[in-house]
């Protein structure tokens, strides 16, 4: 069998920990029973060897497998990872996703949606990054009574995303730890009316008010302050047809949603300006993670 999970982008400006969406950009997983465990990895994390000894794919699908059957098996596993590690592209919630829906597909079950990402808030508490992993599409998504409920909404075509990849990666555990304690009433009304207004405009495609929607006052400029250069990715990305300009999740990425017919020059003049970073156009995935049977 094959796996393909979407990157995602979390947060989007003012729904910190809530809002989220899906990225045509994945991680495969080609799994298969064997007589011995084997791990080979192509893309992302190929030249780490401590990651075949170290998996979090393999701890996971092998907990949850064990977890469904009551005892272990030998499977060969081959990863062609294309989303970025530490970039803000929901790298560690497709690992989890895609071994959760793995193993319950390996031990001859058939998992819904929603099972599946419940069992995820297990290893990954934060809801805007694994929902949309597991369903694709535009995500608003709350934990309550210690589960997850998530309303989903396609991206239309006519929308496309350009990204902006620098090369450094950054924590998530370190950017959360330059968040102050405690917010004010300001802060938090200006998200609360913002986020709500971004999930509306989503949901009536009005994106011509996207820019207006993004406006945070809680996580990203604390953020962005580690990358200086992330403010003047904005700056340009809204100078040359971006509807919203957001870092992505923790960073270091940042997320530019464009019209499509606009997406080639605003790519473009991203590039030009920080030829450092890799700058490109990726659609939009309305359909969450794929299980392919071979």
């Amino acid at each position: 069998m094959k796996i393909l999970v979407p990157a995602t982008s979390a947060n989007l400006g003012p729904g910190f920990d809530a809002l989220g969406l899906s990225l045509k950009l994945y991680n495969e997983v080609s799994i298969e029973p064997a007589s011995f465990s084997s791990v080979s990895i192509n893309g992302e994390g190929s030249q780490n060897a401590s990651l075949k000894r170290n998996n979090l794919f393999v701890s996971v699908f092998n907990e949850i497998f064990s977890e469904l059957v009551g005892k272990s098996a030998n499977f060969r596993m081959i990863f062609d990872n294309k989303i970025p590690f530490s970039r803000g592209l929901g790298s560690s919630s497709a690992v989890i996703i895609s071994a959760i829906a793995s193993a319950y597909a390996m031990a001859g079950f058939k998992a819904q949606k929603s099972v599946i990402l419940n069992k995820a808030l297990f290893y990954e508490n934060h809801p805007d990054n694994i929902a949309p992993a597991v369903h694709g599409g535009f995500i608003s998504a709350v934990v309550h009574n210690d589960s997850v409920f998530a309303n989903k909404f396609e991206i239309d075509t006519s929308l496309k995303a350009v990204v902006v990849i620098p090369d450094m990666p950054m924590s998530t555990h370190h950017s959360r730890s330059v968040l102050p304690k405690t917010y004010s009433m300001k802060e938090c009304v200006n998200n609360l009316s913002h986020a709500a207004f971004l999930t509306s405009c989503f949901a009536s495609k009005n994106y011509d008010m996207l820019k207006i929607a993004a406006t945070d006052m809680m996580h990203e400029d604390r953020r962005m302050s580690e990358l200086s250069e992330l403010f003047e990715v904005r700056k340009v990305a809204y100078e040359n047809g971006s509807l919203m300009s957001t870092l992505s999740g923790s960073g270091s990425t940042f997320l530019n949603i464009a019209y499509a017919t606009d997406t080639q020059n605003l790519q473009k003049k991203l590039a030009e300006r920080f030829v450092n970073f890799k700058v490109c156009i990726l659609e939009f995935d309305n359909d969450g993670f794929i299980i392919l049977q071979s």
